[in-house]
């Protein structure tokens, strides 16, 4: 996932308008998605093993690949429910949604999770994404914690009926 058109889309990120609903008050969602991360910085869940992170991007993005990393991974997430563009979003909304009702349902290996391998998304489902929301209903092993040290989506910047026309210049006589 190294080419410019599958790049990195954490710099892309509206850290300020993304959250973490039931994250720990010491380990947010920000402190994995902001550019300058923290060494050691790192999301846990706070109540029960569930997440539900809502990250906003400042711009419309493409993504094709979603990357999670934990330094424990029998703490780390196992089903991820993706929802994409929901203005508002909480755990009423995604606990009982089937997979109809969602852009993905992805199950994670604890293998996947200890190396944070890139795992492709269905493309044509997030051709046009503001927002994406990642419920994570359950994690690799039996605890009431979630941990996710690294997150990041892959894909490039989508493009935009809006063109900037800043650089046309008006001719004469028009």
């Amino acid at each position: 996932m190294s080419t410019n058109a599958d790049q990195s889309l954490l710099g892309h990120v509206d850290y300020l308008q993304s959250n973490c609903l039931n994250e720990s008050a010491g380990h947010t969602l920000e402190s994995i998605v902001r550019p300058q991360k923290q060494p050691g910085s790192y999301l846990l869940s706070d109540v029960d093993e569930q997440l539900l992170l809502n990250v906003s991007f400042h711009q419309t993005v493409r993504i094709k690949a979603l990357r999670v990393h934990s330094h424990e991974p029998s703490k780390g997430p196992l089903i991820i429910k993706i929802l994409v563009n929901r203005p508002s979003i909480g755990f009423e909304d995604v606990q009982e949604a089937q997979e109809s009702e969602v852009a993905q349902v992805v199950q994670l290996s604890e293998e996947e999770i200890r190396v944070g391998k890139a795992i492709p998304l269905r493309f044509v489902r997030f051709q046009s994404v503001n927002s994406v929301h990642l419920f994570v209903t359950s994690n690799q092993g039996a605890s009431n914690e979630t941990r996710i040290d690294e997150l990041d989506f892959f894909g490039s910047l989508a493009l935009s009926a809006t063109r900037d026309l800043s650089a046309l210049q008006k001719r004469e006589g028009l």
